[in-house]
C-alpha cells in the first residue's frame, strides 16, 4: 500500500500515463515550477515514454513563464505565481512550446516559507487540452520533499484525468 509522498505512487501513476497516451496516440508535455522536472522525469522513467513525452520546461522563475511560455506578466504581477490562472496558462504553454495534445503545469509553494502571499503547501496543478484549460487547486502538508512529491503525484493523476477525456488523435 503507497502512501502520499511515496516514489512508487508517482511511478505506478506515470506508467498509467504513459500507456494510456500511448494507447491514444496522444502526446504530452510538462512545465514546471514547484517540481522541477519530476513529472516529466516520472514520465521519462516509464518504458515507451519516448511515443508519448514531447518535452519539459522547468520554468522556476517568472522571467521563464513569461518568456518561454508566455505567461502574461501582467497576470503574474497582479496574482504572483502560485495561481490557478497561471498554472493554466503554464500548461497551455507547454502544449503551444512543444506541439503537444495536453499540457500539464505545477506551481506551488513548498516551503519552509510562504510565498507570495500563498501559505506553504498551496499547489496549482495546470492542464490543457484541445478542448480547454484549466487548473485545480492543492493543499498539502509535510516538508519540502514530501510537498513536492504529493504535488508530482497530483499534475500526473490530472494528467491521466485529461488523457481519458481527450479523444483519440486521429
Amino acid at each position: 500500500m503507497s502512501h502520499p509522498g511515496d516514489a512508487a505512487k508517482a511511478a505506478e501513476l506515470a506508467t498509467a500515463a504513459v500507456v494510456l497516451a500511448l494507447g491514444k496516440s496522444l502526446t504530452v508535455a510538462t512545465a514546471e515550477s514547484l517540481t522541477a522536472g519530476m513529472v516529466a522525469a516520472s514520465l521519462a522513467n516509464t518504458p515507451g515514454a519516448s511515443g508519448m513525452l514531447q518535452g519539459g520546461v522547468v520554468a522556476y522563475q517568472n522571467s521563464v513563464k513569461a518568456s518561454v511560455l508566455g505567461v502574461s506578466t501582467e497576470l503574474i504581477a497582479a496574482v504572483g505565481s502560485v495561481d490557478g490562472a497561471v498554472a493554466a496558462a503554464m500548461a497551455e504553454g507547454a502544449r503551444r512550446a512543444c506541439t503537444a495534445d495536453v499540457g500539464i503545469s505545477t506551481t506551488g509553494v513548498a516551503g519552509p516559507e510562504p510565498h507570495d502571499g500563498k501559505t506553504v503547501g498551496t499547489v496549482f496543478v495546470g492542464v490543457a487540452t484541445s478542448t480547454g484549460t484549466g487548473s485545480f487547486e492543492f493543499s498539502f502538508s509535510g516538508d519540502r520533499q514530501s510537498i513536492r512529491q504529493q504535488a508530482c503525484e497530483a499534475a500526473l493523476a490530472r494528467l491521466i484525468d485529461a488523457l481519458e477525456g481527450v479523444g483519440y488523435r486521429s
